[in-house]
């Protein structure tokens, strides 16, 4: 691996891709590293979806929810007069399949910054119509991230980012996360965490090893199988070979039993349990994506 490494590092910059840093490990340490930029804190975007989603298997664990617990039962306050029949059906594990039945990309970055759905969230959701029925179509919504890490809030009695420090970064030595807050201060569930890479990956490394990190067991290795197991087919268009499928907030990869934590622009956390490596990079919003993910593909990825 290590010679494929250096030939993925000098492709980089014999074709000035857009690539911060990449690294490779295994479930204890880094193996590989290197940064093409100076290695700090950036916005991971939506793979803080894969944390929010730890903290929904962590919540199940201690017995606080349930997959089936349901959106509507959890905020009565926020379910308008006449609501639709539909809204009360969905349940949690829709959320965390991107399939609320909403069906539309709401809550995205660019519209939070334009105060859509501003000061409540949780109520300007519940007023959206529900266009579909709950589980049975895949679409792409942070708003459904953020609904679900409010769900673990209302359960555990907490702020996301308070819990998930207690019980994940904590242990892992990584100290409380910068993490974009909604109006109201509630944690967004879908995005705008900010890492740098050796801690980003680092939740790769827990999963890898069912749970485990430096023989504390901080997730349940069910909720690890269960999470990032394809749940719901994904749309494909454009046949891109890395949209086969979404787990709850992880993306499936098409290397066997492999998968992603996944946020825009290219912060990715690939989880390789065949080879028993994690392989994560970031880079810049400035870049193009689409021009290393082959790159990647051909000299790591596929290997």
């Amino acid at each position: 691996m290590e010679k494929q490494f250096y030939n993925f590092v000098k492709e980089v910059y014999d074709k000035q891709l857009g690539v911060e840093g990449i690294a490779i490990a295994d479930g204890e340490k880094i193996l590989m590293e290197h940064h093409f930029t100076p290695d700090q804190a950036r916005n991971i975007y939506s793979h803080t979806k894969s944390y929010m989603s730890t903290a929904v298997g962590l919540a199940i664990a201690d017995g606080k929810l349930s997959l089936d617990d349901r959106l509507a039962e959890f905020f009565p306050e926020a379910v308008p007069e006449n609501a639709q029949l539909e809204l009360f059906e969905i349940r949690l594990r829709h959320l965390l399949m991107m399939s609320s039945g909403f069906h539309e990309p709401y809550l995205m970055g660019a519209n939070r910054r334009a105060g859509v759905g501003a000061p409540d969230y949780v109520k300007y959701m519940l007023s959206r119509p529900v266009k579909v029925q709950p589980g049975s179509e895949f679409v792409y919504s942070t708003a459904d991230s953020i609904l679900a890490g409010r769900m673990v809030e209302k359960a555990v009695g907490k702020r996301l980012s308070e819990y998930l420090y207690e019980r994940f970064f904590e242990p892992l030595g990584q100290g409380f996360p910068i993490w974009e807050n909604c109006p109201q201060g509630h944690p967004i569930g879908g995005g705008g965490m900010f890492m740098t890479l050796s801690n980003m990956l680092k939740i790769g490394q827990v999963y890898l090893m069912d749970g485990k990190w430096k023989g504390q067991q901080l997730v349940d290795p069910a909720w690890i199988k269960e999470a990032t197991a394809k749940q719901i087919e994904t749309p494909n268009p454009g046949n891109d070979i890395w949209v086969c499928g979404y787990g709850y907030q992880f993306w499936r990869n098409p290397y066997e039993d492999s998968y992603r934590a996944d946020g825009a622009y290219g912060q990715l956390t690939m989880v390789l349990p065949k080879k028993g490596l994690i392989v994560a990079i970031q880079c810049p919003e400035s870049g193009d994506l689409n021009k290393v993910k082959p790159v990647m593909h051909e000299l790591i990825l596929s290997l």
